[in-house]
């Protein structure tokens, strides 16, 4: 039995031919490397939500209403890049409100008119005490001053008449 690894005739690259495909592999790398647009490592500092306007909420409606074959409404979706969640809320909205359901709304709670009133009821009601303590105080630091200016009537009486009552 032959050996088959001596059978075999391997040939050695010689150095010249090895230094050449590395050249080569190195120019094809450099080419590749100068030709490809760098890498953007910028980032979009704010990511924003995407808004759709009540036409075009409207417009999807319309084509998703007109598919009628299995798989047409998936493509639509894909298509526009929007969820089936999507779908379903406009199409909720639009089936409880009509056509206003579309339109965009405020993000929040909404104003309750009558927790506005008791808050504005309430504010008033604190003004009002403010005011009536200040007034309290004001009526009495008037009623002070008109003792103080009596007295001093009265002081300046006796010192025209010469008879103090005050001794000091």
């Amino acid at each position: 039995m032959a050996n088959p690894m001596k059978s075999v005739a391997r040939s050695i690259p010689q150095p010249a031919e090895l230094e050449a495909a590395l050249e080569g592999a190195r120019r094809a790398s450099a080419d590749a490397a100068s030709r490809a647009a760098p890498a953007q490592p910028e980032v979009v500092a704010i990511a924003r939500r995407r808004q759709f306007s009540a036409s075009e909420k409207r417009r999807i409606l319309a084509e998703a209403d007109r598919c009628s074959e299995p798989g047409q409404i998936g493509a639509l979706l894909r298509r526009e890049g929007i969820y089936s969640s999507n779908l379903a809320a406009w199409r909720k909205r639009r089936a409880a409100e009509g056509k206003a359901g579309l339109d965009p709304r405020k993000r929040g709670s909404k104003a309750d008119p009558a927790t506005a009133q008791a808050h504005r009821t309430a504010a008033l009601t604190r003004e009002n005490d403010r005011l009536r303590r200040q007034l309290m105080q004001a009526r009495l630091i008037i009623d002070v001053q008109k003792k103080v200016s009596s007295l001093m009537a009265l002081q300046t009486e006796e010192d025209t008449d010469g008879n103090s009552v005050w001794t000091g």
